[in-house]
């Protein structure tokens, strides 16, 4: 069984030989580059400048032999965007300034700055005019998958599954990015008008992205992505009411629109934190593939989910905690959190190895090697 047999077969909710791997296929399965470059080490792998897959998150595309050495079987697909395209950084004193393709400010201390935040939104007053004059980026320019049906037929000939990326977060986070968390929230609550007009231009570009991706790409790929936040550590950043009436129709469309280009894809969605109320409607709108499932967020209990939604969801993450033990814990705690963790969710398939989310630079290299360690160990099937 190939890695990309292997995780087709887990996506069916069927048992493969072993428990498929991913690592770095997405921006949101990955590893930042302080850790990468400890874990090369750590490996006695050759000392390499890693491209960056993503520069705000400072996130290492891993290379091709730590893959192999890992046995992880996935590969992405990255368009081109603002997180690893046209970044220019510019010396603002104590830190660097860099203003993406949407008109954004991100910030990054050079002493110790391990991420880029931003500092200025482009529309922190929007009205419908501004939002239709703003300058928006074309997202359905087919240069932002230059290249891309080259890796995919690569990756597919070599057995590997074949994951595209998004090629920008999810309509309610990136709408955060663009006028203000506050003010959308402040938006959503009290002129649903104006919101609306942001969210359509929003979607207006997600589908001029994924209609020209899946029209170029869409006979070889195996997993499509979408992410965005909607949980807390506790409860939810809006009301499940309110994601059900301004949201979930504008990502109705999009799973739509994939559907139709590649209908053997499998739809993954990212969320972080509680989202167990709004987990029905994921799957009503079409989603096969929940991400990051975080277990230390209050209502997302592995067990309970694996019980609840095991025929309707594959859980790709949850594979071990990476708020406390992953980065603090002892090799021999992440190895016991790994175990409990592939028991929960493995049996039957519809499981793919993952971190919560991705791997920080805080993570010890012998953490990580005692996470692959573990899930080798345990991570098999009984034939």
């Amino acid at each position: 069984m190939n890695a990309r047999q292997r995780l087709l077969t887990a996506l069916d909710h069927r048992e493969p030989d072993r428990v498929p791997l991913d690592l770095g296929s997405t921006q949101i399965t990955g590893i930042h580059i302080v850790a990468y470059r400890k874990l090369r080490r750590a490996l006695g792998l050759p000392t390499t400048e890693p491209e960056l897959c993503d520069s705000i998150q400072q996130l290492a595309l891993p290379e091709e032999d730590l893959l192999q050495r890992l046995q992880v079987d996935t590969r992405g697909l990255y368009p081109l965007n603002n997180h690893n395209w046209g970044v220019v950084e510019e010396d603002a004193g104590d830190h660097w300034r860099y203003r993406d393709e949407w008109g954004i400010t991100h910030v990054r201390p050079k002493q110790d700055g391990l991420y880029y935040s931003i500092r200025e939104v482009p529309i922190p007053n929007p009205t419908p005019e501004v939002i239709r004059r703003h300058p928006w980026p074309d997202m359905g320019a087919a240069w932002r998958i230059a290249g891309l049906r080259e890796q995919a037929d690569r990756y597919r000939a070599e057995g590997y599954a074949v994951v595209l990326k998004d090629a920008f977060a999810g309509i309610f986070e990136f709408a955060q990015r663009i006028v203000g968390m506050e003010n959308i929230l402040m938006l959503m609550a009290l002129d649903e008008r104006l919101t609306s007009a942001l969210f359509d231009k929003l979607l207006e570009l997600k589908l001029a992205y994924w209609q020209t991706a899946l029209t170029a790409l869409g006979d070889v790929v195996d997993v499509v992505t979408y992410a965005d936040d909607y949980g807390t550590q506790r409860s939810q950043l809006i009301s499940p009411a309110m994601f059900r009436r301004q949201i979930k129709p504008h990502i109705r469309q999009i799973f739509a629109l994939q559907a139709q280009l590649a209908p053997r894809a499998k739809r993954f969605f990212h969320s972080d934190g509680n989202v167990r109320p709004l987990i029905p409607d994921f799957i009503e709108m079409g989603v096969d593939i929940l991400n990051p499932v975080q277990a230390s967020a209050v209502g997302m209990n592995l067990a309970e989910l694996k019980q609840e939604y095991d025929q309707d969801l594959v859980f790709w993450g949850g594979g071990v905690d990476t708020q406390g033990i992953l980065p603090t814990g002892t090799p021999a705690q992440v190895r016991e959190d790994v175990r409990r963790n592939i028991k929960t969710l493995a049996p039957g398939g519809g499981f793919v190895f993952n971190t919560v989310h991705n791997i920080q630079a805080d993570v010890p290299p012998e953490n990580i090697i005692a996470m692959w360690e573990a899930w080798r160990d345990f991570g098999g099937y009984v034939a």
